[in-house]
């Protein structure tokens, strides 16, 4: 019913017209006293052939209506695609629309390549400052311990980790896009991804002396080692962090991997956002060193994944991060 409104409000110009040389010709035919039968059957034919033309002007007029707004659902549509202009006015359209067709693609390859060498650049920073991280860690493996510099070079290692897991987390920002060329699905075991990133943080567990309880069965999960590995890791940095003190526990729950620590927990209006990207929350605003995008990160890799993350958490009682790794496997037939 509102294509027909809209159609008739088009087109009212036409019909009032129509409507008045019907008009001026009972006016004449009555003035001259011609019969009135002949008017009426002209008046009848006439109406038959504006109907017939209405109909099919209708029907495609519809018909276009209905390609445009299939087209403006598509994200991608190509200017050959549009219907053939039929009158000036949508001629003109056309050629404002081919206008902008032309003016967002030089806008999308102008960014694509200024966002490409921004890649580049960055991917080759992340590289390039792995050499002098290492060959800090040299100079400290190198250094001879005393009481007076014992203290100062655990603290120096630890500041020297935490750099390292800063370009790691860069350099798996920057493959988030291609993430899907990178993935291989495999059946893994829970136990040996968690044991490696256990292993990674190992030296962090024991200069902050925090206790570390795992017990993580053999079970096989269907997921990418890789990618599962960082979100662990990612997990197991955020609880060292905010844990100065007690435990940090890694355990399967049902069908959850959760990671438990007793740290400073996450404010209640804190939880439902601390997946956003760059939200930091009140933790982050106090001790001023969250960048926001771990649990971004996280989130964004197990949904890819075909996994969940949630998190349960009181302030001074900590946090718990349940990672589900269940996926639904389809049999081929």
């Amino acid at each position: 019913m509102r294509l027909t409104g809209r159609y008739i409000r088009d087109h009212i110009r036409g019909i009032g017209m129509y409507a008045g040389i019907m008009a001026i010709f009972a006016l004449l035919f009555y003035l001259y006293n011609i019969p009135m039968d002949a008017l009426e059957y002209a008046l009848l034919l006439s109406l038959l052939w504006i109907l017939g033309f209405v109909a099919a002007d209708f029907m495609n007029c519809r018909r276009k209506h209905r390609e445009l707004l299939r087209m403006k659902g598509i994200l991608q549509v190509k200017r050959e695609e549009l219907p053939k202009a039929d009158t000036l006015a949508e001629w003109d359209y056309q050629q404002i629309v081919n206008a902008l067709f032309e003016s967002r693609s030089e806008l999308e390859s102008a960014a694509q390549l200024s966002r490409q060498d921004m890649l580049d650049y960055y991917v080759l920073w992340a590289h390039q400052i792995k050499t002098p991280i290492a060959a800090m860690r040299i100079l400290l493996q190198s250094q001879d311990l005393t009481e007076e510099n014992e203290e100062a070079v655990k603290t120096l290692k630890m500041e020297l980790f935490k750099i390292e897991q800063y370009v790691e987390m860069v350099l798996t920002y920057l493959r988030m896009e291609s993430m899907s060329s990178d993935m291989v699905l495999q059946w893994y075991a829970a136990d040996d991804i968690v044991k490696q990133a256990v292993k990674k943080y190992s030296q962090l567990f024991i200069l902050k002396k925090i206790a570390l309880r795992m017990d993580v069965p053999e079970e096989m999960i269907l997921t990418d080692e890789k990618w599962m590995a960082f979100v662990v890791e990612q997990i197991l940095s955020n609880a060292l962090k905010y844990t100065s003190e007690g435990t940090v526990a890694v355990y399967m729950k049902e069908k959850e991997l959760v990671i438990e620590d007793t740290g400073i927990g996450i404010q209640e209006e804190d939880v439902p956002r601390v997946f956003e990207k760059g939200f930091t929350g009140f933790n982050g605003r106090r001790d001023k060193k969250s960048t926001g995008i771990g649990l971004y990160l996280c989130k964004t890799i197990l949904d890819r994944l075909g996994h969940g993350i949630r998190i349960e958490s009181k302030v001074g009682e900590g946090t718990k991060v349940f990672l589900y790794l269940e996926r639904n496997v389809l049999d081929p037939e």
